[in-house]
């Protein structure tokens, strides 16, 4: 019989894959892996802020990474500075702000390491609640969306000429970037969860040639991970998130290649 903790871990993991797929695909079009770092690093603050204030911690990351986002968008408007160093000023310094807050609250319970790495192993009903509430926001909103956020993706100029409003389906992006980092916290961690979003859509980035194509391909490659990175972390003893991820690469190399090859067959 499998127990109750493998059951609620596989329950989100595949929540995770079915969300962080297609999104992730947005991730790796708009070249947005820095960014995605970025709001994971301000998720810290939001565990912190979640702990002095009694609020959930999901809540809590979603509160300051969507200001984190909105932040950013504005100074991006403001042409203050190039986008890479306005990530890494507030990138860091909401990590920093985040640790120097948790020295100043270790009387209270805090597992640093299963927030930084994950521990899908220790998830909870609670947990599957949100995953799968914010899961289904992410979907409908993405789906809402799909044909502006892929227009604006192949070609911002046209996008804008045909009506689409520019700032606010990048708004909707990012926020839904935030969600997703907000649920994903206690799968793979806040260190790792852009390599989640982006790695099994670069994967099947590879195989396919449609947008729709490559979004179930990567929910797809995104369970197949899940289930690889749990039976490691059940079976061999070894860090869940990491182990997750470290599948999601294993998929790559092993797979990456092989389409590469293919693709060249096929011209000659």
């Amino acid at each position: 019989m499998v127990d109750d903790f493998i059951i609620r871990a596989v329950l989100a993991g595949v929540g995770i894959a079915l969300i962080a797929g297609p999104l992730g695909c947005f991730v790796v079009w708009r070249r947005m892996a820095y960014f995605g770092d970025s709001l994971a690093h301000s998720a810290l603050l939001g565990i912190v802020l979640g702990l002095v204030t009694g609020l959930s911690s999901n809540l809590g990351i979603i509160l300051v990474s969507g200001t984190f986002a909105l932040l950013l968008l504005w100074l991006q408007q403001s042409r203050i500075l190039a986008t890479d160093t306005l990530l890494g000023i507030l990138a860091h310094a909401a990590l920093s702000i985040g640790m120097v807050t948790l020295s100043f609250v270790e009387t209270q319970r805090f597992d640093l390491q299963s927030y930084l790495f994950g521990n899908i192993l220790t998830v909870q009903n609670t947990d599957l609640y949100w995953i799968f509430g914010g899961g289904l926001i992410v979907l409908v909103l993405l789906i809402w969306n799909w044909s502006s956020l892929t227009l604006m993706t192949v070609h911002e100029d046209l996008a804008r000429a045909e009506g689409v409003r520019i700032f606010w389906v990048n708004l909707v992006l990012v926020l839904l970037m935030t969600i997703v980092v907000a649920v994903s916290i206690r799968i793979v961690g806040i260190l790792l969860i852009t390599a989640l979003l982006a790695i099994p859509a670069a994967t099947a980035r590879h195989w396919v040639r449609s947008p729709e194509a490559m979004a179930v391909l990567a929910v797809m490659l995104g369970m197949g991970a899940v289930f690889g990175g749990i039976y490691a972390s059940a079976y061999l003893d070894t860090p869940t998130g990491p182990s997750i991820v470290t599948t999601a690469a294993l998929l790559f190399a092993l797979t990456v290649p092989a389409a590469v090859l293919v693709q060249k067959i096929r011209k000659r």
